[in-house]
C-alpha cells in the first residue's frame, strides 16, 4: 500500500519511522518520542483517536508545561479529551483544539504524521525535527 502523506507536507518530506501501528491501541496510551523544535529538546507523543493517529508535542498552550499525568497518559477519566494535568485545559484529541479550560483559543503544536503497511511515521518540519541520537 502506498503512503498516504499528510495534507500540508512538503513534497520529498522524509517520513520517520515511529512505531507499528500495534502500538497505538484505540483511546488508549500514547507513545511519547522526543524531537527538537527550534534545536531545543522537547518531548512528543502520538496516540489513535476514532481509528486515526494524532501527533502533538507534549505541552500545553496554557503554560508551556508537560501535559501527561503519567507518562503517555493524556486522556481525561471518559477517554474523550486530551487534559492537561497540571490547570486542567481541555483538548480535541482530533484537532489539538482548546476544548474548555484556561487554554483559551489556544490549540496544540501538530506534528504530521501517516499510517501504511501496519507503521506510524512522522513527517519533521521546518522546525521540529528528529532529535540527535547518540
Amino acid at each position: 500500500m502506498a503512503e498516504l502523506r499528510p495534507s500540508g507536507v512538503a513534497a520529498g518530506a522524509t517520513a520517520v519511522p515511529l512505531c507499528a501501528s500495534s502500538a497505538l491501541e484505540e483511546r488508549g496510551r500514547a507513545l511519547l518520542f522526543d524531537v527538537l523544535e527550534y534545536g531545543r529538546p522537547v518531548r512528543a507523543f502520538a496516540l489513535r483517536f476514532d481509528g486515526r493517529v494524532h501527533a502533538y508535542l507534549n505541552r500545553c498552550a496554557h503554560v508551556p508545561t508537560e501535559l501527561d499525568w503519567q507518562p503517555g497518559e493524556f486522556l481525561d477519566a471518559e477517554r474523550e479529551y486530551i487534559v492537561c494535568s497540571i490547570h486542567g485545559a481541555h483538548y480535541h484529541p482530533a484537532s489539538g483544539r482548546c476544548a474548555g479550560g484556561p487554554c483559551g483559543r489556544g490549540h496544540l503544536t501538530e506534528i504530521a504524521v501517516s499510517e501504511s503497511d501496519g507503521e506510524v511515521r512522522w513527517y519533521p518540519s521546518r522546525d521540529i525535527r528528529p532529535a540527535l541520537r547518540d
